[in-house]
């Protein structure tokens, strides 16, 4: 049996209607960090959702950062989100008013020191497909070199690490790298580096 495709619900349908937000109540908020909200959702056949939650946390920056031989800068840190220490891409909040390519440039400086010379825009990510949580940006920084020693401010301990993209990848493999903004940077980018290839 042939599987329905190219927006197809299966039922002869079309599945590209909006929901609509009737209204929209804040239950929390602290500062940047969260917002929660309350919605009361009209969906397109006509059913109500009165309780339809919506978490928000501020968009933040990955960054691919490749040195001149092709090795990729890690860090090694504790995140306690993952209750462990990991392998992470260099990565941070985007400030109020930043620009995200500015924000990656910035993270990238802070917390290994190094700069890009070239800089590809991933296409833009949301983390959680129902509650909306963040929006992930990523990037590729190619020819990256090291301007000045990591001042992150950051809570965590971290240790620099340039890793191949064979030891990158099997990191990834093997849960190491464990975050879905790593992943998401991770995948696009050596798409578009060429270090992966498209299925046909």
């Amino acid at each position: 049996m042939a599987l329905p495709r190219n927006g197809s619900d299966g039922g002869g349908g079309v599945v590209s209607q909006l929901w609509k937000v009737v209204r929209e109540k804040e239950l929390l908020k602290l500062g940047r960090r969260v917002q929660i909200v309350l919605q009361d959702v009209l969906l397109p056949d006509g059913r109500r959702v009165p309780d339809y939650l919506r978490i928000r946390t501020p968009p933040f920056v990955v960054v691919l950062a490749l040195v001149p031989d092709g090795r990729i800068l890690c860090e090694r840190q504790y995140k306690h989100g993952v209750g462990r220490v990991i392998l992470t891409l260099p990565a941070g909040v985007i400030d109020e008013g930043e620009l995200p390519l500015d924000a990656a440039k910035r993270e990238l400086l802070e917390e290994t020191g190094f700069v890009g010379d070239e800089w590809i825009p991933l296409p833009q990510r949301v983390m959680h497909a129902n509650a909306e949580g963040a929006v992930t940006y990523g990037f590729v920084a190619t020819n990256c070199r090291k301007m000045q020693e990591p001042n992150s401010g950051d809570l965590e301990d971290m240790a620099i690490e340039a890793l191949t993209p064979s030891e990158v990848l099997s990191a990834f493999s093997s849960g190491e790298i464990p975050l879905a903004g790593d992943a998401c940077a991770l995948a696009q980018g050596f798409l578009k580096l060429g270090l992966l290839k498209e299925g046909r």
